[in-house]
């Protein structure tokens, strides 16, 4: 038997060596593939799930910061039929300082105010300026009575305040219009709104309740035109 030549044994080392570098070199590129398809597979699985999870909502969109929720309050009933339908004693628009006695004590007096036409006038308050107002505005053409009218979320305390505004009113109407004032009264307070009507005697230029706001505006010059003629 012949003998390899010497120089084959180093030849099939180098050999063997590249053989097994390509080896590690391909396992390598391999893996690398493997983990870069793992990850590419995993962003997909994540993106999909973030896409079918639900929007979340408030559950509570009236829900206050805290957590509770904001209560409406109970609406405000004026029961006018308890009012009273006696006779009451008839009063003369022009006659302010008995007007002013129907509304109670005057508090403070304002004698550059504006009418409801915005012309020089007296206001007349009823209540100190922390509490819900009760005014009356005299002017050479206009008498107005106007009072705080009550929102459903106020307190017991503004809202009884309110009514009993509007029971004065209601008897000061009856004084200055008959019957026909107090009618008035009650129709202001369920939410019509009066405009430009004679009424017992008297022409109403503006009468309504809303916007935390009772007016009941008499047109004394229309008035006094009627007894002229």
């Amino acid at each position: 038997m012949s003998k390899l030549p010497m120089w084959n044994h180093p030849l099939q080392t180098v050999m063997v060596g590249i053989m097994m570098a390509a080896s590690v070199t391909l396992s390598a590129c391999d893996g690398s593939k493997t983990d870069a398809t793992s990850e590419v597979a995993s962003d997909v699985t994540t993106d999909q799930a973030s896409d079918a999870a639900p929007v979340q909502t408030n559950p509570m969109p009236n829900a206050d910061l805290d957590g509770a929720t904001a209560e409406q309050g109970m609406a405000v009933s004026y029961d006018v039929s308890s009012w009273g339908s006696a006779q009451v004693e008839t009063l003369s628009i022009n006659d302010i300082d008995q007007i002013k006695a129907a509304f109670g004590k005057v508090v403070s007096t304002d004698e550059n105010s504006l009418d409801y036409a915005s012309n020089h006038a007296t206001k007349y308050r009823f209540m100190s300026t922390d509490a819900p107002y009760l005014d009356l505005i005299d002017s050479e053409k206009y008498l107005e009575l106007g009072w705080y009218y009550a929102n459903p979320s106020d307190s017991d305390k503004e809202k009884k305040l309110s009514k009993a505004h509007a029971k004065k009113a209601y008897k000061l109407a009856r004084q200055l219009m008959g019957d026909a004032g107090g009618k008035v009264l009650s129709d202001i307070l369920s939410g019509q709104i009066i405009k430009n009507t004679s009424i017992g005697g008297q022409k109403i230029e503006l009468a309504k309740c809303e916007f935390y706001s009772c007016m009941l505006v008499l047109n004394k010059s229309a008035t006094q035109e009627a007894d002229a003629s």
